[in-house]
């Protein structure tokens, strides 16, 4: 788990962050590489959202540092910084009194910049949404829709990075997983280095080329997740597997009829 990697994007070098006496992250060093698909994974309180956000500037480490192309984010203009990284909340975070295009548009009119109609259209299309939804407010879509809105909104600026904490956490199983399929998609089409937190390893594991567990403010594994099904990572990260493992498992053995 070392920091040095010559095909790094971004690089945590010791990183930590103290919250008082709390160590949400203590001394985590990795290196992402350009254009991987990384999943962040843990228990809730593990440091997972808090170490991403350490990426954009959003929680400035304790100790030590976090590099994008070399680079310290923490010299960077918080403006330009955030012009390279889409950002999908976990809550979705429109604003409800805007309508679709105007929340799609946000980011980039903070920046001086205005997205035309066809862009807007673009956008919507990206995420599978129709065109005349850019005239709609938030309240008129559904969950999934509202999600698919925020994922426009974070690739408006065309970001090199897409960083998504729990994006898909409050939709519904099927919503859930087209979505997931569609972002890892748009991370291929795009060229994207995407990051995302999530606390449920199916998801890592069908979404990810790569997996971080993380355990009280540690990074306890590192593996592809065909190294994590194979049995590697250790103790915690395989107590993690064994949920959509054994789901996996009874839902065989009901279709074979062994299990009622």
């Amino acid at each position: 788990m070392s920091a040095d990697n010559s095909e790094a994007l971004i690089t945590f070098d010791r990183v930590e962050r103290h919250y008082g006496d709390v160590r949400a992250v203590g001394g985590v060093s990795v290196s992402i590489a350009t254009r991987s698909f990384v999943a962040v994974v843990g228990a809730s309180g593990s440091g997972k959202s808090t170490l991403l956000k350490t990426i954009n500037a959003l929680v400035e480490p304790s100790a030590g540092q976090v590099l994008l192309e070399g680079v310290d984010v923490s010299t960077l203009p918080p403006p330009a910084l955030r012009r390279r990284i889409g950002y999908v909340f976990q809550g979705i975070g429109l604003f409800p009194h805007m309508s679709v295009a105007e929340n799609i548009a946000i980011g980039p009119r903070l920046a001086g910049e205005r997205l035309c109609a066809a862009r807007i259209t673009e956008l919507l299309e990206l995420v599978e949404l129709e065109p005349e939804m850019a005239d709609r407010l938030p309240d008129a879509l559904s969950g999934g829709q509202r999600q698919r809105v925020g994922v426009a909104r974070a690739l408006a600026g065309n970001p090199q990075i897409l960083m998504m904490d729990e994006p898909f956490g409050a939709l519904d199983p099927i919503t859930r997983d087209a979505l997931g399929r569609r972002v890892r998609r748009l991370h291929d089409q795009l060229g994207l280095t995407t990051i995302m937190v999530t606390h449920d390893m199916a998801e890592a594991l069908l979404l990810a080329d790569r997996v971080l567990v993380m355990d009280t403010g540690q990074i306890v594994a590192d593996e592809t997740p065909r190294a994590l099904l194979a049995g590697k990572g250790g103790d915690n990260a395989q107590s993690l597997v064994a949920v959509p493992r054994e789901q996996a498992e009874k839902l065989a053995a009901m279709e074979e009829g062994g299990v009622q």
